[in-house]
């Protein structure tokens, strides 16, 4: 087969494959997400490895699927983004800023200790640490778009908060960049920070001046399709932007981006065309993908308790830090699990950061395995974990009603007239 058709073939195995492990998930009582994420496993190097069978012979087969799976998470969040409003985030700064911030404080923290009980140099130790404060949303955001709660003040504040857990550890990263290039000094970090804000300030004042004018004028020409081929190539720029100028994640661009489309007229066109198009073919490929990336081969039994420590400290991390900030800003106990919970997902960020820790000597070969079951795991328990804890507020939910609607009408004092 020529390395199109090879392409062609795998991507029918594939999504077929996702297509059904979904269905297998929700028949189970599972998102759809969580079956997704572990037939890729099983497609990957851990059993099968599919990419590499005989019948595929093209050297960058697996390239072409990981770049179609980049698209997916990139749609994925550009959906989630539209289904905001900026009103919602701006009532939300607060729970954003303070489980964002925490999110990452503790986990950092905590990462660093468990790197120092096991003897790793500071700096090692550090950045241990920091490759346990990135997060994945769109995981997160993908099951709470399924539960059709992203638009509760648990889902905004997770989203919120993904944003600037993505600040921050975008921020620590080129911290610890710098510090390798030769130390820390106001010169160096203070361009991060600069850029950071200048993609901010850019993106908002388009998306919310010219985007909505340029908009109407597009949808009026006598093109197909006209709404969404905009919207496409504004998301992607969003995301090229994000990381060429902001020097922060390509989903946090596209994530604005939604935002920023979420209030124009042409919303409604736009996001059933992109839905059929992301759900249908690239965002299930982007799930499968985060399983075809790892190889339980890697893990090896020497490792075996800084890996078990690692993973702990990930879930306990993210679940105490976000959601302790999530509580001083007025969550019950229950929403501040809920959102703790969401931020536990590490999937590609925490692989991406583990990357230039392993490429830098701050992580050795013989840690990084314990990352990438890190974030095997955090990826796989977060979809089943958010499920559970919103069932037990439905049902609660729906206790407190029959209480209310059962109470006799005896118990309600009589009136009494004076005359």
């Amino acid at each position: 087969m020529t390395p199109f058709l090879q392409f062609v073939f795998i991507s029918a195995i594939i999504l077929f494959a996702a297509k059904a492990a979904g269905y297998i998930s929700t028949r189970l009582g599972q998102p759809s997400v969580l079956g997704e994420l572990l037939v890729g496993l099983l497609l990957g190097p851990s059993l099968i490895d599919l990419v590499h069978l005989h019948i595929f012979t093209d050297a960058h087969l697996g390239e072409f699927v990981y770049e179609i799976g980049e698209l997916g998470v990139l749609i994925l969040m550009f959906l989630a983004g539209m289904e905001l409003h900026i009103r919602d985030f701006v009532r939300n700064t607060r729970v954003s800023l303070l489980s964002g911030s925490l999110g990452v404080i503790v986990p950092v923290a905590l990462g660093t200790g468990v790197g120092l009980l096991a003897h790793m140099p500071l700096d090692s130790a550090l950045f241990l640490g920091l490759t346990l404060g990135a997060t994945s949303v769109s995981i997160s955001a993908q099951t709470l778009m399924e539960l059709n709660v992203l638009r509760t003040r648990v889902g905004l504040g997770l989203l919120g908060a993904a944003v600037f857990d993505d600040i921050l550890v975008i921020l620590f990263l080129s911290i610890f960049l710098a510090l390798g290039d030769g130390g820390l000094t106001p010169t160096t970090v203070l361009p991060v920070v600069l850029r950071m804000a200048i993609f901010l300030a850019l993106s908002m004042g388009f998306g919310l001046w010219i985007l909505p004018r340029l908009s109407q004028r597009v949808v009026r020409l006598p093109v197909s399709q006209a709404a969404l081929s905009f919207a496409i190539v504004i998301m992607l720029l969003y995301g090229l932007a994000a990381e060429v100028l902001g020097g922060m994640a390509a989903i946090t661009g596209t994530f604005l981006a939604g935002l920023m489309f979420a209030r124009t007229p042409e919303k409604g066109q736009i996001e059933s065309g992109l839905r059929a198009l992301g759900y249908g073919f690239f965002i299930p490929m982007f799930f499968v993908n985060v399983g075809l990336a790892v190889d339980l081969h890697l893990i090896r039994l020497d490792t075996f308790w800084i890996m078990l420590g690692v993973i702990l400290v990930a879930i306990i991390g993210k679940i105490l830090g976000a959601g302790l900030g999530a509580r001083a800003s007025g969550y019950s106990w229950l929403e501040a699990l809920q959102l703790g919970i969401g931020m536990v997902s590490r999937g590609e960020v925490g692989l991406i950061v583990a990357t230039v820790g392993l490429d830098n000597g701050w992580l050795s070969p013989q840690v990084f395995p314990a990352i990438v079951a890190m974030v095997l795991v955090t990826t796989l328990v977060t979809p089943p974990l958010l499920r559970a804890t919103f069932a037990h507020q439905e049902k609660k939910d729906r206790a407190e009603m029959i209480e209310a609607v059962s109470t006799p009408e005896a118990s309600v004092e009589p009136f009494e007239s004076k005359s």
